[in-house]
């Protein structure tokens, strides 16, 4: 837990918890500093993150911790023959990006197909060679679909599946991960015909009486139990979190939050990390309904445990549906329909989760998308909150979508952080137009967020939402689209702003503000070179900004 409140974080966020000041501390310490850094980067523009020491032009390198940020001649004072020296003339150096809030190993390719194609007739040929190398009803699946982006300005159906594959069951998982698209032999073997309910917390989805093919919430799971589903050995999980994380950190990420790992999951990084190839640092949420958080809780692991590279974060639940999904629960219906979305928690459900890992030392994140769902998760905060002592816990909300001024004023009180997607606003355009201008002034609210005191997140949600942070930045400042179309444009915010939410506000989200989050001595050495400060291009080409190189804790993992 940090030391420091929640006002005064947001205030002096620089202050430096490790004793060590910016060049005048480390001069005083000549005897034991001098010639001792293990790189430097010289004649740079470096955006500090740092309020009291916003620019510099170098910075000096030991191990794995920055030793000194300043001027060119004081940094040049702790090199040594042996000392990296990087001439940083025309480039910026920012803080290590940090996301909140992403599955790196959700993708889950090696056991699917990549369906994030442009044509349907894309994804039924791409379903159909997945086919030809499945043994016979085994399961095929899909994965990454969006059915927003397709050309053919419609979505896929239960008929176009079966065109394509008629000998294996298929499941088509949408990139957003709360619906699919299932063909007939995936219902026949579940048993679900047009007269089968709705299960609790779940859809299926229906035109004139008829199964349309998509699935959505806990209707899917019926699925998942029957049938030979393919399945991801150690060795492949291992190389997913090794890929991922070079993925990630060739964007400039250094820090990412896995929000919603099982058993596997933490295997796979840990095995990653002991083979040297594990190049981002992870914040690990189990699954709350996941048998690695019953073993957590049963050794008496805690929110906080671990170490600067693999660390247990809050744990994770899901109380509605999807925003880029359309089914997040909200108080007014979607244009054009009387759908609400779709609750897959219930307050007495939201009750119990949070109390019982509030006693066994969890922070809690439950994913709530819209202003119904939020409003529910906060009665369970606030209820947890009246007997709490000690720092606050920091809970958070996972995506927290739509927001009221009633629901700002609650989380603003009781020290909530919020996640909200970062790059939704430009990526997934097409989708905005289900939920109207009006709410979209109230989604993805940074701009209402900041005005409010509140040191909201940022999340990608990867594989949702992409998770480049200069694109992230650019959609929190133009609020544009891919087509250039505006989405709550009361909702911008400023490029210093953007970039303060994906690095100070990251680490401040993972109670790990102490080491990380901006450049100051002392702290972990996380930091980006970019090809352009973002301050000074044009706000609708900051997503172009070449990233030059990627350093983890003094180890360069990405270079141009």
């Amino acid at each position: 837990m940090s030391r420091f409140s929640r006002r005064k974080f947001l205030g002096t966020s620089a202050a430096l918890p490790l004793g060590l000041g910016l060049g005048a501390a480390a001069q005083a310490q000549t005897g034991r500093l001098t010639g001792s850094a293990t790189m430097i980067v010289t004649g740079a523009n470096i955006l500090t993150m740092n309020p009291s020491e916003p620019r510099a032009e170098a910075i000096a390198i030991r191990g794995d911790r920055i030793l000194a940020v300043g001027s060119n001649e004081e940094i040049l004072f702790y090199a040594n023959a042996s000392t990296q020296r990087i001439d940083g003339r025309g480039l910026t150096v920012t803080p290590g990006f940090i996301d909140a809030h992403s599955h790196p190993l959700f993708a889950e390719e090696a056991i699917g197909v990549n369906v994030n194609l442009r044509r349907i007739d894309d994804v039924k040929d791409a379903l159909a060679g997945q086919a030809a190398n499945t043994p016979p009803g085994h399961w095929v699946r899909g994965v990454m679909y969006d059915d927003t982006k397709f050309e053919d300005e419609r979505p896929l159906d239960r008929n176009d599946i079966d065109d394509a594959v008629t000998d294996h069951p298929v499941y088509v998982g949408h990139r957003g991960g709360h619906t699919g698209v299932v063909n007939s032999m995936a219902y026949e073997m579940a048993g679900v015909t047009n007269d089968t309910p709705d299960p609790e917390g779940g859809r299926f989805f229906r035109e004139d009486g008829e199964l349309t093919g998509k699935v959505a919430e806990h209707a899917r799971e019926v699925f998942f139990e029957v049938g030979t589903w393919p399945v991801m050995d150690r060795a492949v999980r291992q190389q997913s979190a090794t890929i991922s994380s070079k993925n990630m950190t060739a964007s400039g990420l250094t820090s990412t939050t896995d929000a919603y790992g099982n058993y596997d999951d933490l295997v796979a990084y840990q095995d990653a990390r002991d083979a040297g190839e594990l190049y981002f640092r992870i914040a690990y949420m189990p699954g709350g309904n996941s048998p690695v958080y019953e073993g957590l809780k049963m050794a008496g692991v805690r929110s906080g445990f671990g170490d600067d590279m693999i660390r247990i974060g809050a744990v994770k639940f899901s109380a509605d549906g999807s925003a880029s999904e359309r089914t997040m629960y909200m108080s007014t219906p979607y244009e054009g329909t009387d759908d609400h979305g779709i609750l897959t928690m219930s307050q007495e459900d939201i009750y119990e989760a949070v109390d019982d890992a509030v006693a066994h030392g969890f922070r809690v994140g439950i994913h709530a998308n819209g202003d119904l769902t939020i409003a529910m998760v906060m009665n369970a905060y606030e209820k947890a909150l009246k007997d709490h002592t000690g720092p606050n816990p920091r809970h958070r909300i996972e995506h927290c979508s739509l927001i009221n001024p009633d629901l700002l004023e609650r989380i603003s009180k009781a020290g909530v952080v919020p996640a909200p997607f970062y790059t939704y606003a430009h990526y997934h355009g097409n989708k905005w137009v289900e939920y109207g201008e009006e709410k979209m002034e109230k989604m993805f609210a940074h701009r209402s967020f900041l005005d409010a005191g509140i040191p909201v997140a940022p999340a990608s949600d990867y594989t949702p939402g992409p998770y480049e942070p200069m694109m992230a930045i650019q959609s929190m400042v133009t609020r544009k689209d891919l087509r250039g179309r505006v989405w709550g444009p009361s909702q911008r915010i400023s490029v210093t702003e953007a970039m303060r939410i994906c690095t100070v506000h990251g680490a401040y989200a993972s109670f790990e503000e102490d080491i990380k989050g901006n450049l100051v001595a002392g702290k972990l050495a996380d930091f980006v070179i970019l090809e352009k400060d973002p301050h000074d291009v044009d706000p609708d080409s900051i997503v172009d900004i070449k990233i030059i190189r990627t350093v983890v804790g003094g180890r360069t993992v990405h270079e141009a």
